[in-house]
């Protein structure tokens, strides 16, 4: 089983070499602006993500102080005894 499984390595690791290269020399015009452009893209939505995941600990970090200074349960139940 094993020898099989490593087989299937090298072959899928050949395939991949040969289709790469081969697509990356200028092979493809098209190929090569696709991946520009996705690279791109990939790019800016990990930028977008990284700004959202800032913005959104902001707020939860403001939301948390504003709940601070409000009683707690306990003080809410002495304040309606009262």
């Amino acid at each position: 089983m094993a020898g099989g499984n490593f087989l299937h390595r090298v072959m899928s690791y050949v395939v991949n070499e040969v289709l790469v290269n081969s697509l990356a020399n200028s092979v493809s015009p098209a190929f090569q602006r696709f991946a520009v452009r996705t690279s791109k893209r990939m790019q800016d939505i990990s930028n977008m993500a990284a700004q959202k995941k800032q913005e959104l600990a902001e707020q939860v970090k403001e939301f948390s102080k504003t709940f601070e200074g409000l009683p707690k349960s306990k003080e809410l139940g002495a304040i309606g005894r009262a």
